[in-house]
Parts: C-alpha cells; structure tokens; sequence
C-alpha cells in the first residue's frame, strides 16, 4: 500500500470525510485495535512553527483526557514525518450545520435539546480548564442515535496562543460564530464559548444567522458593534424566554453574558422542565396543578355532641409533654394515662415532729374507725382526724344507733 495513506504503519486512510482552515478530516482503520477512526491532519501552513505544534499536542492531550459522552473522545495524536495528526472517534452521522441547511429552524424540543448537550458538553470542558475557541454548527457532530458530539477541541485555541503577533490581521475561528472579543483578536475565555453557542442557538430556533457580511472585516464589525436581533422578530414561534436568553449570551461585554457553559445549561434545562411540567397539566389553555397529598386524604368527620355532653377541652401540647404516660402495673392492662388521686384507704400515720408522746399500737381484734363511726378514712386529700382504736362491741352499739336515726330520718 503506498506510504502516504499509512500513517505510522498503523492508520489506515480510507476516505475525506472533510475539510476547514486548519485541517483535513479522513476516515481511517486502526490495525493496531481493527477499528474505524477519524484521522485530523493538520494543514501543512500550520505546522512549520514548532512552537505551534507543542502548543497543539498539548491541547491534545488535554482533551485526551476528557470522557464526557458529548464530546469526541481523542484516541492517539502524532506525527509521520511532515504530517501531524490526532486520532478520535468515528462519529456516523452528520454535523449540526447540514441539519440546519436541511431543515431549516428546528423544532422547539429538538433546539432545546440539542443546546443543553451542548453546553453539557462545553461546561464539561470549561471546568476542565479547556477552552474550544471554535464553537460552530459545523464542529458539532450528530451521531445515529440522535446524541450531539462536539469535536475540533484545541487547534484554534492553540494557534491563538502561539502566534500573537497575527491577531490583528488573521481572527482564527469561524467569523460567523465568534465573540466581539475574538473579533478585536483578544484571547478567547469560557465566556466566548457561550456567545459562540448563542448564534448556534438563534440558528437553530430561526433557521438563519444573526450577522451576515461581504467580508470578514463586515461580520466582525457587526459582532462588535451591531444590534443584536431578536430571534422572535425573526420566528414568533419562538417563546419569549428563550429569545431573551438568546440575547443575553450573544452581550457585547463578556462579563453580561453567562461565564461558563455550564449556567447557560442549567438554565435551559429549568426552561426544558417547566416547558415538559406544563405541557403535561394543561388542559385548554388551563394550567392545572398536580394533586396533592393532603387533597386526597379522607376529612375527619368531627365527633357528635349530645345536649348533656359537652365538647372535651382541647388537649395543651405543653401539658401532654409535661404528663407523659405513666407505666402500667403488673399485671394491670394498658390504658389511658391518668394522674391518680391519692389512695383513700391509705392512712397516713406519720407522727409530728413535735409531737413526743409514744404511740400505742392498735391490740388485736380492733380496727380503726373514724370518729364518724365509718371504718374508713373519708376520701379527703390531706386527712388527719384523729383515729381513736374501739372494740368491736362498741362498734356493734354505734351501728344500732345510727340505724335507729336513719329510720327516724325516714319517717
């Protein structure tokens, strides 16, 4: 096989698959892994710096070390002689660009969808201390399986970084797409990424570009000092929120727009789940709100008062965390705690301090009485009548008479 379709004696170029300004994408084998890749070769303008291409390997590397499903993973970047290339996944589908070209403006799921993976993707990056520089439909890949795929990562960030000097005559990046910074040859930021995804969006929710030109020198006046459009002038289709979000991530003044791709995406998923929340519980027109719990819990009927019932006092939560329930007895079944009132038939015979008379013992065969003639203690709390010991035939006597004053009673 002729040399210059193997790279390295491992890559196997098969087909173009495309072209930009810094590089030539092929469709390649890798017969180390018996796999399909895509092979980027480096234009031969660019790689005479060399400190260029040490800028470029190391972008390589660095987003070798990226694994985010919305990104094209890199497999392997090098060089054969003259030619220098980076090895990525094959991605079999099309580029964002042609679906536009093709469709026109994207359906309001589609666009959304597509522009939170994109900034899923990008955010990913961002934190990763990466910055894509580049941000254009054509560099963003859509698989067979629907799923975005951001490729390109790191060549025009690394000419940007490498060759100052050329700022002022050549703006790297695609003139459609990129920042006002860019635009005045200023070094890209996280936040150029944002402005980039914000005319990606207004492309895809209107089907056109904001800013058109003769020249490069038009578009970058225009990105600089231009309006900025409303996408719903363009499509009234569009909702409000999100032509306004639109507007905001295409500012002039990077610090008006989102710093990082990541709040861009967080916002647009809110809008994304309000959108699917409301979708849902509309009914013509009307915006319902989901059930609740306590709507669907049973109502407690409240309990019936008889004439001769009063309603119970309410319950103080203080007193019932004050009298929490007592322990049971042995043996006595568990119920209601109450407080219980002192026992009755407890005699209390503690003697008084100054009391220094000895206390006779009751004999046997008697028991106490009170001094009404009752053999118990009345159900005062605090009693102290003075118990005096009897014999049972004084017992029997007191008996017969108060039988003789309860007849008269009667009578």
């Amino acid at each position: 096989m002729a040399g210059e379709t193997l790279l390295n004696n491992r890559y196997e170029l098969v087909a173009q698959q495309g072209s930009g300004g810094m590089s030539v994408i092929y469709k390649a084998i890798d017969r180390s892994l018996g796999r399909t890749v895509a092979i980027k070769i480096l234009r031969p303008s660019l790689t005479q710096d060399p400190a260029f291409l040490d800028k470029f390997q190391q972008e390589a590397r660095s987003v070798a070390k990226m694994a985010h499903p919305n990104i094209v993973t890199v497999h392997d970047v090098g060089s054969d002689g003259p030619t220098h290339y980076i090895v990525m996944e094959m991605v079999e589908g099309s580029d964002l660009k042609k679906v536009i070209k093709t469709q026109g403006a994207l359906s309001f799921d589609k666009a959304l969808d597509y522009a939170i993976n994109i900034c899923n993707g990008l955010g990913y990056a961002h934190r990763s201390h990466l910055v894509h520089a580049d941000v254009k439909p054509q560099n963003i890949l859509i698989n067979q399986d629907n799923v975005i795929k951001i490729t390109d990562f790191g060549i025009a960030q690394a000419y940007t970084d490498t060759m100052p000097q050329t700022r002022a005559d050549v703006v790297w990046g695609s003139p459609h797409y990129f920042a006002p910074e860019q635009a005045r040859g200023e070094k890209p930021t996280p936040a150029s990424d944002v402005y980039s995804i914000g005319i990606v969006m207004f492309e895809m929710f209107t089907g056109r570009l904001p800013f058109v030109g003769a020249s490069q020198r038009e578009l970058a006046m225009a990105h600089i000092q231009a309006d900025i459009p409303q996408a719903k002038s363009i499509n009234p289709a569009v909702p409000e929120e999100i032509s306004k979000i639109i507007a905001k991530v295409m500012s002039k003044r990077p610090n008006d727009r989102f710093s990082h791709a990541d709040q861009l995406g967080h916002i647009l998923k809110g809008v994304q789940d309000r959108t699917r929340h409301s979708g849902a519980n509309t009914i013509a027109g009307a915006r319902i709100a989901p059930p609740t719990v306590e709507s669907i819990k049973p109502v407690a009927s409240p309990p019936r008062v008889t004439p001769r019932q009063a309603p119970p006092p309410p319950v103080s939560t203080e007193e019932t965390y004050r009298y929490g329930a007592a322990p049971s007895a042995p043996g006595q079944p568990t119920g209601k705690s109450t407080i219980a009132p002192p026992n009755p038939f407890v005699v209390n015979t503690a003697r008084s301090v100054q009391d220094s008379r000895p206390m006779n013992p009751a004999p046997p065969n008697h028991q106490f009485i009170r001094p009404d003639g009752r053999g118990n203690p009345p159900a005062t709390r605090g009693y102290t009548g003075q118990i005096t010991p009897v014999d049972s035939g004084q017992q029997e006597g007191l008996d017969f008479v108060t039988i003789i004053l309860v007849f008269f009673a009667l009578m």
